[in-house]
């Protein structure tokens, strides 16, 4: 009898063995098969990174005249529009600048008049002969000196007033005011930088692939990209545009020296450049500076 329970016992122990080692089996077999098939219909497809911060080409207000800072009309975190007026210079020395030349302007022109009357007089009593023709001659060169002193005044004239339209400076392109340095009653030099303005609806993304990486990236491909500033909730669309000449080691102001005898090989990243949709943009705005996660599809193309 106690032959048999252990024997039954034994079988028992052994039925449950294979069961386990079935279900390991089962379990073994199933997560290869996800993960060969993550792999080659997801992952093979996609290449991601962290390393990728938004970029912007950053417009530059620079003044274009030197005086005396009158208005402001703006701060930093101001949205702005193309052509809203930004800063106002004191006006008062090109609005005399440009009178003088207006008063040049006239009275090169009654010059010229009056030249231009006794050259075609003389010219008609020639025919005549009336007058000598060294007479003729010296008013068709006074007619000429004329002309070049009305030129030359048009120019000034046409200066002065390109100087005082200097004065109102005006914002280059939509965007975020930032980085405003000018003060009320600064006096500033033509060339100063006053501030900088910052276009949210043509920002990009520069993302940093290792170089592993890059054999999979092509112009064209299509990019799906977060933000920590608003979450997974809201994906952005994009498509590479353009892959960096050189990394970021390599355009350093002191670039790595690897011709030593202790050299360490560190993976280089290049930076490829993501153009984002302006819709999705104006919809949820960015700020330069913010990292991105990025995942392009390697296996898709977009002219």
């Amino acid at each position: 009898m106690m032959n048999v329970l252990k024997h039954l016992k034994t079988d028992s122990l052994a039925n449950k063995r294979k069961s386990l080692f079935l279900i390991f089996g089962l379990i073994v077999f199933v997560t290869s098969f996800l993960f060969v098939t993550y792999y080659f219909f997801i992952s093979y497809n996609h290449v991601t990174t962290d390393n990728a911060y938004v970029g912007a080409e950053v417009a530059q207000v620079t003044a274009a005249t030197g005086g005396i800072i009158k208005t402001i009309h703006c701060k930093d975190t101001d949205i702005v529009r193309t052509g809203d007026v930004l800063v106002n210079i004191d006006d008062s020395d090109a609005r005399f600048v440009l009178a003088r030349a207006k008063a040049d302007l006239d009275k090169a022109q009654a010059d010229l008049d009056s030249a231009k009357m006794d050259s075609d007089r003389r010219s008609v009593l020639a025919k005549s002969g009336s007058v000598s023709a060294e007479e003729v001659t010296n008013s068709k060169n006074a007619f000429k000196s004329s002309q070049a002193i009305f030129d030359a005044a048009s120019v000034a004239f046409a200066q002065a007033q390109v100087d005082l339209d200097r004065t109102i400076i005006r914002s280059p392109v939509d965007g975020v005011i930032a980085k405003r340095q000018v003060q009320l009653g600064q006096r500033i030099q033509s060339g100063t930088n006053l501030m900088s303005v910052v276009p949210l609806l043509s920002l990009h993304v520069d993302a940093n692939f290792k170089e592993v990486q890059l054999r999979k990236i092509k112009i064209g491909q299509l990019v799906e990209l977060t933000s920590d500033f608003y979450g997974n909730s809201v994906v952005y669309h994009g498509k590479i545009v353009g892959i960096s000449g050189g990394t970021g080691s390599a355009f350093a102001v002191i670039p790595a020296q690897n011709a030593t005898g202790n050299w360490i090989k560190v993976v280089q990243r290049l930076p490829v450049r993501i153009e984002l949709d302006p819709k999705e943009l104006a919809d949820h705005p960015l700020r330069v500076g913010l990292s991105m996660q990025v995942d392009v599809d390697v296996s898709s193309y977009q002219k």
